[in-house]
């Protein structure tokens, strides 16, 4: 009745307590892993799932391909990131969603909570932060991004389930700080790919409201502002009018690293990567530079 797909690379800390959470779905557990060089696979195979190995290029991607090359052929499909879990409530509303046909929609949106040291960070909008997870096969895709990509519902309705869904990465600060610059990196592609191909988001009506209200926000409104402004105006805005002061010091370190750091070296990535087209006369002179600043082979973003 339901898959659950877990994309994978040295999640050794995480993959036992993923895995765990899901036990009681009943559902077949894919794990795609991007040849970890932990004991990763080792775990995961002591866990009874069905394991496959594929080169990493980006999420979009790599979901993409669990899709197409891993016997998928249950009516649900679910995502799951190693370093997120789902707790026994919803764990009860899924399968009552999937006995019940979905009560008519096509997908299921989850509200996940961000746990940083430990510390659940209830502010500065991070919760609750609506992820549609849940899809009805061959109602929905994942857009090809190389960051921010969301399962996008192409048919039918979605709905809010109820019940825990966490994100809780256990890793360290310095392992946080060195992920989220290569994030930027992507993210810093997608921008640049989306502004030389004048593309815009892949978002549907059919999309949650929420989640498509978000969407357009970043796109027309914080995208549209000056570098270096916009990360600062984002997070006075998150950290004083949604009260992300209220999460305390380690609140303020990770809306600070997130929210203003974050976006700042993304806008540094962007002003460098202008500096690097300059001389370029033609779009295809700018995408190669792209690539070779990058190192991704890239291509040109959907229409």
């Amino acid at each position: 009745m339901i898959t659950v797909i877990i994309l994978t690379y040295n999640e050794a800390v995480h993959i036992e307590r993923c895995i765990s959470s899901v036990a009681l779905l009943g559902a077949r557990i894919v794990v795609v892993d991007s040849f970890s060089s932990d004991g990763t696979e080792a775990i995961a195979r002591s866990m009874h799932v069905d394991f496959y190995k594929n080169k990493f290029i980006n999420q979009s991607f790599q979901f993409q391909w669990a899709m197409d090359n891993c016997d998928i052929r249950t009516e649900w499909v679910l995502r799951l990131d190693a370093d997120e879990t789902i707790d026994a409530d919803l764990v009860i509303n899924i399968r009552k969603f999937i006995e019940n046909d979905g009560f008519g929609n096509n997908a299921a949106v989850f509200q996940r909570k961000h746990i940083f040291l430990g510390k659940w960070v209830k502010h500065g909008g991070r919760y609750p932060l609506p992820m549609l997870r849940l899809f009805r096969r061959g109602c929905a895709h994942v857009e090809q991004r190389w960051m921010d990509e969301h399962i996008v519902l192409d048919s039918g309705t979605s709905t809010v389930l109820k019940g825990g869904f966490s994100d809780d990465n256990l890793n360290s600060v310095g392992w946080f700080i060195d992920k989220h610059n290569k994030y930027a990196t992507r993210e810093m592609v997608d921008i640049k790919l989306r502004e030389l191909y004048e593309t815009g988001s892949e978002i549907t009506s059919c999309t949650s409201t929420s989640i498509k209200l978000k969407r357009l926000l970043k796109e027309r409104l914080y995208m549209g502002l000056p570098y270096f402004v916009r990360p600062v105006l984002y997070f006075l805005y998150r950290y004083f009018i949604q009260l992300g002061f209220l999460d305390g010091a380690r609140g303020f370190a990770y809306h600070f690293m997130q929210g203003l750091w974050y976006r700042a070296l993304v806008d540094l990535k962007c002003m460098e990567v202008d500096r690097i087209f300059n001389g370029c006369q033609t779009i295809e002179e700018k995408h190669q530079k792209l690539e070779e600043y990058s190192g991704f082979g890239l291509e040109k973003p959907i229409e």
